[in-house]
């Protein structure tokens, strides 16, 4: 294995997105990570479907699209953890491991003896995660937690989608489940500072990232505001509640992203537009005086913007260094030469599919560079190889524990 992580084993408990998406990223580190899942029917995840990824004679197999997403890079094995044999062996995978992911509902595993105290006992420098929706502590804790649960209770949907008063306005959920994919993310980072203080200290630690907690950390500036101001921030659609202009414009046959985040930038545009006068205008000279102003520049801007296509306006203002865009959608976005160029597509030899098409990582190293090596793992598809290895359990053994149920 390869990556900056090579020396290290997650034993991946967790189902669905937040938490294996925390194990996805320990794997495109180079970790070794041994997804644990439940005998016959596996993540619930797997069952999320369709799409289901296609077989080389384009038929459907039994493998979703959205397991694919968060799991490559680990390797399979299928556990009872209602079995007290189940529960024996992830303790022993546990003692040889380096870190642990769950998102269990909180002292779910404690009643299996696989919480952190039980487990920490047997490997005092174990990085043992848990991933919930309201932590470990507080007055919700006992609640379950999904990722459009959290967007509305933390407030992130109150600040998404278009005003009240605007066609379409209301609370609106990101199209992605970004407080899954936040939190996952949140944990990565705790997880590897929590194995870098075990460097110092020798020993592992609970690391405990909840939805919530993660919804509100990512209202960033939002927060800041109600934070600053006493009142809460209002919806305002694909405008910016602090920079002016920095939204997206009608152009003649489509759509441009304009992001002028200081007064040059602003300047250049005006440029562009032919419209020097803008710049120079004591109502528009400065940000703060734009945002004041909002209301009267951006119909103006809307005007300028009808007057020419999306491919001119995107490839005059790029040659002037002002940040702007398209809209793609996903294929457009796909088809563009720098998904290419930064190994944002990846294909990997499947099982079943012959080759599956995968999101590579976008993370970058000079010196520990990551390589893709496992897709997405079929159920238990690792069980043997494992179980073997690091446990020593030969054919014999691994039969019995089969015929007993405990895997």
């Amino acid at each position: 294995m390869s990556g900056p992580l090579s020396h290290i084993r997650v034993l991946d408990l967790s189902r669905v997105l937040a938490g294996p998406w925390a194990g996805q990223n320990m794997a495109d580190l180079g970790a070794e990570v041994i997804k644990v899942e439940r005998p016959k029917t596996g993540d619930d995840s797997r069952a999320y479907g369709p799409p289901w990824i296609k077989n080389p004679q384009g038929q459907d197999t039994t493998e979703g699209a959205y397991f694919m997403g968060a799991n490559r890079g680990k390797k399979s094995i299928t556990v009872n953890l209602t079995h007290p044999e189940g529960q024996e062996l992830v303790r022993k995978l546990a003692a040889k491991c380096d870190v642990l992911i769950e998102n269990y509902k909180v002292g779910d595993l404690d009643r299996y003896g696989l919480g952190y105290q039980d487990l920490s006992a047997v490997n005092p420098g174990l990085v043992y995660c848990s991933v919930t929706g309201f932590g470990q502590t507080g007055p919700n804790k006992d609640k379950p937690g999904y990722d459009f649960m959290a967007q509305g209770m933390a407030g992130l949907m109150s600040v998404t989608g278009n005003a009240d008063t605007e066609p379409g306005g209301g609370p609106m959920r990101v199209g992605v489940p970004v407080i899954d994919i936040f939190t996952g993310m949140y944990a990565t980072i705790a997880i590897n500072a929590a194995l870098v203080q075990r460097d110092v200290t020798g020993k592992g630690q609970h690391v405990d990232v909840a939805l919530f907690d993660s919804c509100l950390a990512l209202l960033a500036n939002q927060a800041m505001t109600y934070l600053a101001t006493g009142e809460s921030p209002e919806r305002i659609g694909n405008t910016h509640p602090s920079i002016v202009p920095y939204q997206v414009f009608k152009s003649s046959d489509g759509a441009v992203i304009l992001a002028c985040g200081n007064d040059n930038l602003f300047a250049k545009f005006c440029a562009v537009a032919q419209r020097e006068d803008l710049a120079a205008d004591e109502r528009f000279c400065k940000n703060a005086l734009r945002v004041q102003n909002r209301a009267v520049l951006v119909p103006i801007l809307e005007d300028i913007f009808k007057q020419r296509s999306t491919e001119d306006w995107v490839t005059a203002l790029e040659a002037a260094g002002v940040a702007c865009g398209p809209i793609n959608n996903v294929a457009q976005a796909f088809a563009t030469s720098q998904v290419k160029a930064r190994g944002m597509q990846i294909n990997l030899p499947h099982p079943v599919a012959g080759t599956v098409p995968l999101m590579g990582s976008p993370m970058k190293f000079s010196g520990t560079p990551l390589e893709h090596h496992l897709p997405p793992p079929m159920l238990g598809q690792h069980a043997d190889e494992v179980l073997e290895r690091m446990l020593g359990l030969d054919a014999q053994a691994r039969e019995q524990l089969r015929a007993s149920g405990a895997i």
